[in-house]
């Protein structure tokens, strides 16, 4: 199969066309699409008392208030330097750069700035300036503002834009979160009066998560668990990471952390191990001083994940805490649980945890006689 020898052709007279019906309110041109995300950032401008031929400026920025930026972000920027020195091989000869925010759309740092004409270094240089203000309320829908307000990845071309002024950036957009969960910037992929590139949005996406990794790692903790589901051997970009201290309480999580043990977005209060792991904190502990390469860890949903326990260089696991439950009271109320979600179904309890129907019985009547 051959590859197409040319980009495919440009979405201008699309575009061009869900601008008359969705912000001018142009009846004849109704039925163009228009993804969710982008209408809803239309309409906050539009309820702003914006309109797309304001002018857009890029206010000066004080040394002294850069300075403030970086310093707020000192955490942030260490941990996405590398990940950018990457992206600029990758995005070299696109003519796109890279532009790192804070929370607040404020920019904290940027990749090398490609050459060009006159009109798109000045385009460029508008933008990639550490401390300018890149949110939705000062430059209207972009990238950065979009994946700030969804939460999610975005791609935005030309006059996907608000502001005519700024129809003539693309750019591809994927939030960070930090290690507790919450929102603490963006990375956005940024090309000026460039061809269409969708896919850096999964480029975006990908190095935003090393970033978040890259926190992650640089948290002091007790143990680290490295995640993944059995058989999936997915990798640094898509294990899932768990900073734990001393007394079995996670510290810090990436995203896929999250995802894997359905733990909520946003900032949350730090759970226990023993509330998502359905085994003792001390056997990922002893896992980790034997030298354990993989432990299959049980949750109480009834699935299993995969972890690789490490822990800190040249530390020893911390002494069993008073109380630890034993794994077979451990393993019973795992069943208890499964049984009480079944509603008293012993088949469908033992189905849901992969064991025989005997199994549960003798674990449930071990339980009960208090052997």
């Amino acid at each position: 199969m051959s590859l197409p020898s040319k980009p495919p052709p440009e979405r201008s007279l699309a575009i061009a066309q869900a601008r008359r019906e969705w912000i001018e309110g142009d009846a004849a041109t109704r039925g163009n699409r228009v993804e969710p995300w982008l209408l809803r950032s239309w309409q906050r401008c539009l309820a702003a008392g914006h309109r797309p031929q304001q002018r857009v400026s890029f206010d000066p920025v004080s040394r002294q208030a850069a300075q403030r930026v970086a310093e707020r972000n000192r955490s942030l920027l260490s941990a996405a330097r590398p990940v950018l020195a990457k992206l600029s091989r990758a995005i070299a000869d696109t003519r796109y750069f890279a532009i790192l925010t804070d929370a607040d759309g404020t920019v904290i740092e940027t990749g090398a700035l490609p050459g060009g004409s006159d009109s798109a270094a000045r385009h460029a240089r508008n933008i990639a300036r550490i401390g300018v203000d890149l949110s939705e309320r000062a430059v209207g829908t972009t990238a950065i503002g979009a994946a700030l307000a969804e939460r999610e990845s975005v791609w935005l071309h030309r006059g996907e834009h608000f502001f005519n002024d700024t129809s003539v950036y693309s750019c591809a957009g994927a939030p960070l979160f930090g290690p507790a969960g919450d929102c603490i910037g963006m990375l956005d992929l940024t090309g000026v009066q460039a061809v269409e590139r969708p896919e850096l949005r999964h480029l975006a996406t990908l190095s935003a998560r090393s970033i978040e990794n890259a926190l992650v790692l640089a948290l002091p903790c007790a143990l680290l668990l490295r995640l993944d589901w059995p058989g999936y051997g997915g990798g640094p970009g898509s294990e899932g990471l768990l900073c734990i201290d001393e007394d079995g309480r996670v510290t810090g999580a990436n995203t896929a952390a999250r995802q894997m043990l359905h733990q909520p977005a946003g900032p949350q209060p730090a759970p226990h191990c023993q509330e998502l792991f359905a085994l003792p904190p001390q056997m990922l502990f002893d896992a980790a001083r034997r030298g354990d390469a993989v432990l299959e860890v049980p949750l109480w949903s009834g699935l299993r994940v995969q972890a690789r326990p490490q822990l800190p260089d040249g530390e020893a696991a911390p002494p069993p805490a008073p109380g630890r439950p034993r794994l077979r009271d451990v393993e019973a109320a795992l069943i208890r649980r499964a049984v009480d979600d079944a509603r008293g179904n012993v088949a469908e309890a033992a189905r849901t945890l992969g064991i025989s129907r005997a199994t549960v019985y003798r674990t449930l009547n071990r339980a009960r006689n208090g052997a």
